[in-house]
């Protein structure tokens, strides 16, 4: 297990595990929601499939 942030470097507090603070993990959060973190998928997602019901009438 990591001892130290991943945004910081500080040592980890059990509350905010796996950051430091409060501010790492809003950090972090805002990274995603940026899109400066991206999970890279294929352009047919066999994990999840679209829905056949989404073009029945």
């Amino acid at each position: 297990m990591s001892t130290a942030c991943p945004i910081c470097g500080k040592p980890v507090e059990t509350a905010f595990r796996p950051f430091c603070s409060k501010r790492c993990s809003d950090v972090d959060l805002q990274r995603w929601l940026s899109g400066r973190y991206v999970v890279p998928g294929g352009e047919e997602d066999d994990e999840n499939p679209l829905s056949e019901d989404i073009n029945r009438e």
